[in-house]
């Protein structure tokens, strides 16, 4: 059993849409395809994975180092001790042969995208979903079937209102989604801006019913004075979290905020590796009965090095139903499941074809159900596959 090839092409996801930190007009993604001498149904099994939306696509640096690493080595060093299968953990060391330690940035997305790829292609071998592979070998040998998750959406864009951002909200709502998620900080950080996010959080919450949520994202935007300006607005609120109001890496003024806000806090989507995700465990004041933690495989090193992030989160006593992974795709989604997460984001709209879920699994009271297909499932989302297998062919 070995790898044949790994394919890597960089897609446009480009969207008039904007943050508080960053608009996403040339915004980019990785593809990859991850090729195989398995042969299922007279084809080729191949492993697909993309990175997440937020990072641009990594093709230089996946072309030059991570791919020829994994293409060069030995396939009985790559493959499963145990099962006649490849093994994550092996290929994921030959990529990151002769890395030096810490500088935990674009290479992590890198790999975590290839990882991604080589997970898919694992389950697909042993022609079952990469959720109940996942409970089996790393989790409680029962997968959650009923996945929460939440809608991911009120941006920034030209001509906007506020009667646009409702009817946004709305359709999320409409389509079965219980906690639904918008943008503050892009408005600016005046008082201007302060109140047209006051103006726009009101208008949300004024719509939603009985166990519906907002929940709000800074994505890092906010000093010290205005992160705690904000904390004391979203006090009057019962939201369902405050997400990234300030650094990612800024542990200490997180754990500022921790102590002035009595909410729940999410954050974590942009810390890439255990190490990180440690340091915020222990500096960035979270409380683990209530708040959220986003770490996102896609961008942080794969799912190889997500294990490893559980695996500390239980030595430091959080649960894994505190995580609900940043990313909206497919990925997470079977991580949560397979693992006993608390859930995942979803982008029902954006980041197209490579957010959202299957064609046909449809969000009822804030949950789906797993769909039982080979591998993470991409095959039945078409207009997703149909860019996959361009690659691939």
């Amino acid at each position: 059993m070995r790898i044949l090839d790994i394919r890597e092409r960089t897609y446009p996801i480009s969207s008039p849409i904007r943050n508080a930190y960053i608009d996403f007009s040339r915004m980019t993604l990785s593809l990859v395809a991850v090729i195989t001498d398995v042969v299922r149904d007279g084809r080729p099994v191949v492993g697909y994975g993309f990175n997440s939306n937020g990072r641009y696509g990594q093709g230089p640096m996946m072309r030059e180092r991570f791919i020829p690493r994994v293409l060069e080595a030995d396939p009985g060093d790559l493959a499963d001790d145990h099962r006649d299968n490849l093994d994550p953990a092996k290929i994921w060391a030959a990529m990151m042969r002769n890395e030096k330690p810490g500088g935990h940035g674009e290479r992590s997305v890198a790999v975590g995208t290839i990882d991604m790829a080589v997970w898919d292609a694992v389950a697909k071998i042993e022609d079952r979903p990469l959720f109940d592979l996942l409970a089996e070998r790393y989790g409680s040998g029962t997968p959650d079937h009923k996945v929460f998750v939440y809608a991911a959406g009120g941006y920034y864009y030209p001509g906007q209102d506020v009667s646009a951002l409702t009817d946004e909200m709305q359709s999320y709502l409409d389509r079965g989604y219980s906690v639904v998620k918008q943008k503050i900080g892009g408005a600016g950080l005046d008082q201007r801006g302060f109140d047209t996010d006051r103006e726009r959080i009101e208008a949300t919450l004024a719509i939603l019913g009985p166990r519906q949520q907002l929940a709000v994202d800074a994505n890092g935007r906010f000093d010290h004075e205005t992160a705690l300006k904000y904390a004391d607005l979203l006090s009057q609120y019962d939201l369902f979290w405050y997400e990234e109001p300030v650094d990612p890496l800024d542990f200490q003024l997180q754990a500022e905020v921790a102590a002035a806000y009595e909410g729940p806090l999410a954050t974590g989507e942009n810390l890439f590796s255990v190490q990180d995700a440690r340091n915020l465990i222990w500096y960035g004041g979270l409380r683990p009965d209530r708040d959220w933690l986003q770490f996102d495989c896609a961008l942080s090193y794969g799912l190889v090095e997500y294990l490893r992030i559980l695996e500390m989160l239980d030595d430091h006593g959080w649960s894994r139903t505190r995580c609900i992974p940043h990313g909206g795709h497919q990925m997470s989604l079977n991580i949560a499941a397979g693992l006993g997460l608390g859930g995942n984001e979803s982008y029902p709209d954006l980041f197209q074809p490579f957010g959202g879920f299957p064609d046909g699994v449809e969000v009822r009271d804030g949950y789906l159900i797993m769909p039982d297909l080979p591998g993470i499932g991409f095959e039945s989302k078409s207009d997703l596959y149909a860019v996959m297998r361009e690659l691939a062919a």
